[in-house]
């Protein structure tokens, strides 16, 4: 499935950990960014969640 329309909020969250992630690799490129990856994928898919939940609605 295409990623979903993330609203505002969704949309600042996923930016933020993207923009520690990046700063993570500045400081180093071995430290680990997994737990932020999944973060976002955990933001991303309650997005999911939210547009099948709103798919159903309509």
């Amino acid at each position: 499935m295409a990623d979903p329309k993330l609203t505002a909020g969704e949309t600042a969250r996923v930016a933020y950990y993207v923009a520690r992630m990046a700063k993570r690799c500045i400081a180093s490129e071995t430290v680990d960014r997994s737990d932020l990856e999944r973060k976002v994928e955990r933001v991303i898919d309650g997005a999911r969640k939210r547009a099948e939940k709103d798919a159903k609605k309509k």
